[in-house]
């Protein structure tokens, strides 16, 4: 399956300000891109990538005075398959843990593992052990909270998300992130693309997608609280604690984001082929 996807976005700052950005494919799917454009900035500036403590590439520039526009298009091929279902997969013992998970069970900027502890417990400590209970966790957040993209805001909390009952898919991610933890079971968020691809197209603008990886029977498995079903063509961005560790812009100096528009869909041979020819 080739998959194409992108984005735009445009920056006003009043002043030139530094900024690191996570736009583009993890580097964990370098091998699948079968085209991409470089990385087109109005007005042209220089940037320079990094690899952050997650491992994700990290793009910093400084924004001169005014509008800034970055934009790139892109091809990946996928396996077209949705997301695992592995209903045996089972949590591991804190002590037999890899040391590199167990960050992903503390509490986090945006995931109060402190404030949700007790209910957690309540809530999910009689379920059967291991991918269960972290589906159980999904069916009651998917059930708890009420999507929409008026509810979204940018300061929200696990715990608030719980008591207002309402959120956007960050929302979602952040109180099954913050129940897993609490849970003993390493859970990482993860924002990407993710297009409508098997399933019924969505009205609404397209927007950068979140979810969440939960450490089981040594590997990570993806699961979607929102969505709540296994969906077809996820292209990561990048991975962190929560949504604090991997925003899609921060700039050291005020900023505003004027335009943002993003597009993820299936296409075919002849697709590409002509994007291929075009930009040859």
């Amino acid at each position: 399956m080739l998959i194409r996807y992108g984005y735009e976005l445009t920056l006003n700052c009043p002043r030139p300000t530094t900024m690191v950005c996570l736009l583009d494919a993890h580097r964990e799917r370098l091998r699948d891109l079968r085209y991409e454009t470089g990385l087109m900035t109005m007005p042209e500036i220089a940037t320079s990538t990094y690899l952050d403590t997650f491992g994700n590439t990290v793009r910093r520039f400084i924004a001169p005075a005014g509008d800034l526009t970055l934009s790139r298009d892109a091809v990946i091929e996928d396996s077209g398959v949705p997301d695992a279902i592995e209903e045996d997969a089972k949590e591991g013992p804190v002590e037999q843990l890899p040391n590199d998970t167990l960050v992903f069970l503390l509490g986090s900027r945006y995931c109060e593992t402190d404030k949700l502890a007790d209910i957690a417990w309540q809530l999910f400590g009689s379920k059967p052990p291991g991918w269960r209970r972290v589906q159980a966790i999904c069916d009651f957040v998917c059930d708890r909270l009420t999507f929409g993209y008026a509810h979204a805001c940018t300061t929200r909390t696990a715990f608030e998300a719980y008591a207002e009952r309402k959120g956007v898919c960050r929302d979602f991610a952040h109180l099954a992130v913050a129940f897993c933890r609490c849970m003993n079971i390493p859970a990482r968020y993860a924002n990407g693309f993710l297009g409508d691809i098997g399933v019924p197209p969505d009205p609404s603008p397209m927007d950068y997608n979140a979810w969440f990886e939960v450490y089981l029977d040594g590997r990570w498995f993806t699961f979607d609280a929102r969505h709540n079903v296994p969906r077809i063509g996820r292209i990561t961005v990048a991975r962190g604690r929560d949504a604090a560790d991997i925003a899609l812009a921060t700039s050291f100096g005020p900023h505003t984001l004027s335009k943002f528009r993003v597009w993820t869909e299936e296409i075919d041979d002849a697709v590409l082929a002509d994007l291929t020819r075009r930009t040859a």
